[in-house]
């Protein structure tokens, strides 16, 4: 009993010396009470509970997470998804400092993520003046006037895809453009790439005049007094392209920012970006944009959307040595993903690797753009030190020397998750489909082009075999293969000019040339996985009536999968974006439909909002108020 009332006692006496202890609050010289330091610990105890920052209510939410399929709200804490699920679960989570973003009954679907774009160059061809579908000579010089109106003096105006049989045949002359372009070089391709328009002041930079010949396999388009029009045919067009310089850094970093607000504007969040590397190319230049652009926009804070970066996979051993010092993830931002190789060309150009010889050109069977053995020996090398390893390749043959290559890299090494890539996969021989679910390799695939390749491919390959193995998006998944969708974008003609540029062999050359002529016809490109998801579905080329190889037609679900978690998964990126899952970058998209059905049977919607880290990026309010 004493011993009780000795603690009792004590404890009074503890109690009242707290109350008394003169405790000085830092802001001010009160004294800190009891009742302050049970409030304290109120408030305290509140914020290390589960609190949201936003909750999304009121919505259809598509969250590409197999746990939970769909909800209808979600809670957001910075910048991280806090829980997933029905209203009643997330409001338990709200306090008075809580916003809240009502849907409306609209769809949400994940952040998109881009599985193939060459980032920086869409940036720069934003900039271009282009002239597709000018149907007129003024509309022509009109275009030009008012392009010209927005570029520094001395600068190069560059654009083009112009096509003079749209307004009536007559070929465009330098004199047409020469009396607004009186300080500015100007380059203006042709839309098939084997022809170009430059005003005088681009000839007298590259010195032609009457007086020069005519190079071999070109052309310098002359008058009837022998003076130069500005028209220049193929390989003549190098001796304009080699003094059209390299893109400022300044130019190329605003390309960047360009290219961000215009992804974001499609729902995409996230990108792996090839950069500007292709056969004969420098491969300094990505590691330029790497330290000029990607590394200044992150200190700077310029950085709107994620990429992960592929490199030259010639430059393996320096993103080995860069991974060793900043690991792979640099920011939340920036994703040091792998190396990138090639090993065809394309099918428009007759250059991608087949086991059976074109059509239309029976002693061809594509070109092998680069030594199988220094190939297979720059991807051992790059494997055995974790890099991921992505290889272009659209024949059938391609495809089967990659994956046999694959098959022996993997049995050299222990098991490990490597998560290989073929980017394109465009064109699969039988047998091959299954080997890339056995293989478990992914197929980074575009299906905006099998909208140009539909003709094409038909009259190369013949309809039997073309139908037999083309873009077989359902086959492979029926097989176990992981897609990832992307867009490729831009795939356009001024990356591949300066390509051209730099190559010396002749073999190069005629590669380069003809792979520009094929991007160029593939210029429709864009970031836009709305439109990539409702070709997968409907497989419907420009002109056709009914879908090309309707068997390889996607559900909804399938193409959502594969612009989102798979498309995350095939970049290593899928424990931060892809799905809206507890743990997440609340990277969404708010679309502007309310109905599942309408959006699973023909696609028509679009992106009416984009949040990246649960902040809103783009709203097409804001530009309705443009």
């Amino acid at each position: 009993m004493n011993a009780f009332w000795i603690t009792f006692s004590a404890s009074i006496i503890v109690l009242i010396s707290i109350a008394s202890l003169p405790l000085l609050n830092n802001n001010n010289n009160n004294y800190l009470t009891i009742a302050d330091l049970l409030n304290w610990r109120s408030s305290s105890s509140c914020l290390s509970e589960e609190v949201a920052d936003l909750l999304v209510t009121n919505g259809t939410i598509y969250t590409s997470d197999e746990a939970l399929p769909f909800a209808d709200s979600m809670a957001i804490r910075n910048g991280r998804i806090l829980r997933v699920g029905n209203y009643s679960s997330i409001k338990k989570l709200e306090r008075t400092w809580t916003q809240e973003l009502n849907l409306d009954g609209k769809i949400v679907v994940p952040g998109f993520v881009d599985s193939h774009v060459h980032f920086i160059p869409g940036g720069l061809q934003m900039a271009r003046v282009s002239l597709r579908g000018v149907n007129t000579k003024d509309l022509f010089v009109d275009k030009i006037r008012k392009a010209v109106a927005n570029v520094k003096q001395g600068s190069w105006l560059l654009g083009g895809s112009w096509n003079n049989d749209i307004w009536g045949g007559d070929l465009p002359m330098a004199s047409w453009i020469d009396s607004i372009t009186p300080h500015n070089p100007v380059w203006l391709s042709r839309m098939d790439g084997h022809m170009g328009l430059a005003n005088t002041v681009a000839l007298t930079l590259a010195g032609i005049s009457r007086n020069n010949e005519n190079p071999n396999d070109g052309a310098i388009v002359r008058n009837n007094e022998g003076e130069p029009t500005g028209l220049l045919i193929d390989s003549a067009m190098k001796l304009v392209l080699s003094h059209i310089p390299e893109a400022s850094v300044d130019e190329r970093r605003e390309a960047l920012l360009r290219a961000s607000n215009h992804a974001l504007k499609r729902g995409v969040t996230t990108v792996v970006d090839f950069g500007r590397y292709f056969p004969g190319s420098s491969p300094e230049y990505p590691w330029e944009d790497f330290s000029d652009v990607y590394k200044w926009a992150d200190l700077s804070g310029n950085m709107m959307t994620r990429v992960c970066l592929f490199f030259p996979m010639e430059t393996w051993s320096r993103l080995v040595d860069l991974m060793s010092k900043s690991g792979r993830v640099l920011s939340q931002w920036i994703y040091l993903g792998g190396v990138k190789a090639f090993a065809d060309g394309s099918l428009g150009s007759n250059s991608a690797l087949f086991r059976e010889p074109y059509v239309d050109d029976p002693n061809n069977y594509g070109l092998q753009v680069v030594d199988l053995d220094d190939l297979y020996n720059m991807t051992l090398s790059s494997d055995k030190y974790g890099l991921q390893v992505s290889i272009h390749a659209i024949g059938d043959r391609a495809n089967g020397l990659i994956l046999d290559m694959y098959t022996s890299l993997a049995s050299e090494k222990q098991i490990r998750d490597r998560r290989f890539r073929i980017e394109h996969a465009q064109h699969l021989a039988p047998g091959t489909v299954a080997r890339f679910g056995e293989q478990s390799v992914i197929a980074s695939v575009q299906p905006d082009h099998l909208l140009d390749d539909a003709d094409s491919a038909t009259k190369k390959l013949g309809s039997e075999r073309a139908e037999r193995g083309s873009y077989l998006f359902k086959s492979l998944l029926t097989n176990n293969a992981q897609l990832a969708f992307g867009s490729d974008w831009p795939v356009c003609d001024f990356w591949i000019s300066s390509v051209c540029v730099s190559v010396s062999t002749q073999f190069l050359v005629k590669f380069c040339y003809a792979m520009w002529f094929v991007a160029v016809l593939f210029q429709v490109a864009d970031i836009n996985p709305l439109k990539s998801i409702r070709t997968s579905m409907k497989r419907i080329p420009p002109g056709w009536e009914k879908a090309w190889i309707p068997s390889e037609c996607l559900c909804l679900k399938d193409a959502l999968k594969a612009y989102t978690i798979s498309a995350a998964h095939a970049c290593f990126l899928d424990k931060y974006v892809g799905s809206l899952s507890p743990g997440k970058y609340a990277d969404f998209v708010v679309l502007s439909t309310n109905s599942w059905e309408d959006f699973a049977t023909e696609v028509s919607t679009d992106v009416e909002a984009t949040y990246i880290g649960g902040s809103k990026a783009y709203s097409i309010r804001s530009e309705d108020k443009k």
